[in-house]
């Protein structure tokens, strides 16, 4: 077992109604405006570091009024304070180092076709996250409708913030795995790398 492990949120843009059409609107691609990801000890499940990045989209670069309301991420912001997905990405990469990925759903997908839409697939090669939200439901918990930011609150645990920050949904994530731990589930981390 890995010392330490990443858990890793994303948020992307979206328009109202792009989820029941699964992106497949006209113009409409899950492009990452957001990573989040804390650190933890794969033992003891304690944070021991966080990240956030946000990330200037360059396919729709103005986001939708519905993204800004759900996520509170504003284009003043990203013209502030994000960086180009490459920039973004490699900064990611290097809080992760050699440690094993693990988010709710396949985050990591999507990062990985946004690379290729931007026509630099180099910038995430191979690099597969565990799929927690498997973990979840063997050990009893229902997640449909349940996004990874109120994951927390949905098992039982406090609330980490407000949800779709991808740090707070990480951070939801993480608590959700820690509290569950604690009631007796099994530890995901210990058999980390063989779900995916």
């Amino acid at each position: 077992m890995q010392r330490e492990v990443i858990v890793f949120d994303t948020e992307f843009t979206a328009w109202r109604g792009s989820v029941a059409r699964r992106w497949q609107g006209p113009g409409e691609f899950q492009e990452i405006v957001q990573i989040g990801a804390v650190r933890l000890d794969a033992e003891a499940l304690n944070e021991t570091a966080s990240f956030t990045v946000l990330v200037r989209p360059t396919i729709n670069p103005v986001l939708s009024d519905y993204l800004i309301a759900l996520t509170r991420i504003t284009n003043e912001r990203l013209a502030a304070d994000g960086l180009d997905f490459a920039n973004a990405t490699k900064q990611f990469a290097e809080f992760v180092g050699k440690r094993t990925l693990h988010c709710y759903g396949r985050d990591d997908r999507i990062i990985a076709r946004n690379a290729e839409r931007l026509g630099k697939p180099h910038l995430w090669t191979n690099t597969t996250a565990t799929n927690l939200r498997e973990w979840l439901t063997e050990v009893g918990v229902k997640t449909a409708g349940i996004s990874s930011g109120e994951l927390a609150r949905h098992v039982g645990s406090a609330a980490q913030g407000i949800a779709h920050d991808a740090l707070v949904d990480a951070r939801s994530l993480a608590e959700a795995v820690r509290y569950l731990v604690k009631k007796g589930a099994s530890n995901p981390f210990r058999s980390s790398g063989t779900a995916r």
